[in-house]
């Protein structure tokens, strides 16, 4: 088993290395027990708390943090703030408890910069060593191709938001999003930017646990003057409503012959995840034709390219995130080269692309 030491031996030419921050010696022990198992990282210190976690930061340099949020003296949230500003570098969050304020605090850490996050196990660490271990190093993987650069600054949502509600109908275009790693943060700027006057629906794939899609959905719900929730099977999809797809569920679109509606499933993972964008794109795609944007945020690997090239094939619009401001760049490169976009834009232009091609598309519908 790992014994800490303050300063860890030399790292090989070329690996990473990272910093592991807990107030639980035995969650320290584990964790970098599992980092040095996977042969692609070397752990070069750890840390009890965030003051120390600042200090050792500061004194090794490491390339990632794994960072856990409940500490004393300086929580994981408040440290993570002063490294972000300070100086940035990828950063994975350890969840220990699963309640809402918990889920919360995730949220916002990934807000805030944190590339990531890893559920520490609630009970014997034992049991649970194989799952957190493969949660564990798909972050690491993620956090090891960062983009630091890519939004600087989380922008400031304006404090009144206009909360009014356009009268609940059906809605007659939508606009389907895709995001994975730094997607929460991506959707943070995205759709609180999005007005009244959007005049369809918003249906976003975030690559998610369980549990957390209900604690983004409250978040960008309380920033937003479009309605956000968590979608629900069976509810018919309304115009300037943003629906989020749970954790563990795909989200398709159906029609019951008058209106579109969130059809739900457990259906087998694709790309190893649910929910996944392409089964949402390719279902919006079908109900919508020409009158749907698709959006493709930060995240490794490939969802969202086969379901953006239905879209196209469809009519509809396509929005890319452009390198420059993505987490990841993986997901919006595979569209690129798959699908092709209308606009490639920075996250700061997106929202603007997504209302022009609608509104463009919704001219073309009245013009017929």
């Amino acid at each position: 088993m790992f014994f800490e030491q303050e300063i860890r031996t030399p790292h090989r030419s070329g690996v990473k290395t990272v910093l592991v921050v807990d107030d639980s010696a035995l969650a320290r022990q584990v964790v970098c027990d599992l980092i040095d198992g996977f042969g692609e990282f070397t752990v070069i210190g750890t840390a009890n708390d965030g003051m120390e976690a600042l200090t050792k930061v500061r004194e090794l340099n490491p390339d990632i943090i794994t960072l856990d949020i409940e500490m004393p003296v300086i929580d994981g949230i408040a440290a993570l703030g002063y490294i972000m500003s300070e100086g940035p570098r990828a950063v994975i969050m350890l969840s220990g408890v699963d309640s809402r304020g918990a889920v919360d605090l995730t949220l916002r850490a990934l807000e805030l910069g944190a590339v990531d996050f890893v559920r520490k196990p609630a009970g014997a660490f034992e049991q649970a060593m194989p799952a957190m271990a493969s949660r564990l190093l798909d972050a690491l993987r993620a956090a090891a191709v960062v983009n630091l650069s890519g939004v600087p600054v989380l922008a400031r949502v304006a404090a009144a938001i206009e909360r009014a509600r356009i009268s609940a109908r059906g809605a007659r275009a939508a606009v389907a999003i895709a995001a994975s790693t730094g997607g929460p943060r991506a959707l943070v700027e995205v759709v609180p930017s999005l007005t009244r006057d959007l005049d369809a629906a918003v249906l976003i794939a975030q690559h998610m646990p369980r549990g957390f899609t209900a604690g983004l959905a409250r978040r960008l719900d309380a920033l937003s003057a479009l309605e956000v929730s968590e979608a629900t099977h069976g509810e018919a999809v309304l115009t300037n409503h943003v629906y989020i797809a749970p954790g563990g569920l795909h989200m398709r679109i159906v029609s019951d012959g008058t209106q579109a509606r969130i059809a739900l499933d457990e259906s087998e993972p694709v790309w190893g995840v649910r929910p996944a964008a392409d089964p949402l794109f390719t279902s919006t795609a079908k109900h919508f034709g020409a009158a749907c944007v698709g959006v493709v945020l930060t995240g490794m690997g490939r969802d969202g390219s086969a379901g953006l090239a239905a879209i196209r094939a469809a009519g509809g619009g396509a929005v890319v995130q452009n390198r420059e401001t993505a987490t990841i760049y993986g997901m919006p490169l595979s569209a690129l080269e798959s699908a092709g976009a209308d606009v490639v834009a920075p996250l700061s232009g997106i929202a603007g692309a997504v209302v022009d091609l609608i509104g463009a598309r919704r001219a073309l519908g009245s013009a017929r």
